[in-house]
C-alpha cells in the first residue's frame, strides 16, 4: 500500500502542475491579446478594453494557480506520508471526480488507496509503520507416493 500512496502522490503534483500551468498559459495568452490590443490603438481616447482582457487573464491565473495548490501539496504530504494529507487528499480526489476524464479516474484510485485501513495507519504513523508484502500461497503437498508395484507378500 505504501506504493500505491507514492503513487497517488506522484499523480496528484503532475495534475497540479498540469492544472497552474494551465493558468500560467491564460495569464500569458491573455496578456499577449491586452498587449498587443494596447499597442495597436491608435486613438486611447478608449482604453478600457486590454485593461478588461488582462484583468480577466490575471483572474484566470489566479483561479487556476489556486486550484492546483492543494493538488500539489497533498501530493507532497503523501509522499512524505504526513498524517494530514490523507483529509485533504480526500477532499482533493471528491474535486478530481468532477474532471472528466483523467481526473475522475485519478479520483476513483486516490478514494480507493485513501479509503484502506491499510492507508489510515500508514499515513496516521507518518510512514513509520512497516507493512509486510502478502505471504504467498503456501505450495501444495506432493501426493504421497504410491508403490509402482505391490509390496511382497500381497
Amino acid at each position: 500500500m505504501r506504493e500505491h500512496i507514492r503513487i497517488l502522490g506522484i499523480l496528484n503534483i503532475i495534475m497540479g502542475c498540469l492544472t497552474a500551468a494551465i493558468g500560467i498559459v491564460a495569464l500569458i495568452v491573455m496578456g499577449s491579446v491586452a498587449g498587443f490590443l494596447s499597442a495597436s490603438q491608435a486613438d486611447y481616447s478608449n482604453g478600457m478594453a486590454p485593461s478588461v482582457i488582462a484583468a480577466i487573464g490575471l483572474a484566470a491565473a489566479v483561479f487556476f494557480l489556486a486550484l492546483a495548490a492543494p493538488s500539489i501539496i497533498g501530493g507532497w504530504g503523501l509522499l512524505k506520508f504526513k498524517p494530514w494529507s490523507r483529509i485533504l487528499m480526500i477532499i482533493v480526489s471528491i474535486f478530481h471526480l468532477l474532471h472528466i476524464p483523467l481526473g475522475t479516474a485519478l479520483g476513483v484510485y486516490g478514494l480507493w488507496v485513501l479509503f484502506s485501513e491499510d492507508a489510515r495507519r500508514i499515513l496516521e504513523s507518518g510512514g513509520q509503520i512497516f507493512m509486510p508484502p502478502p505471504a504467498p500461497y503456501p505450495a501444495a503437498a506432493p501426493p504421497p507416493q504410491q508403490p509402482m508395484y505391490p509390496p511382497p507378500g500381497v
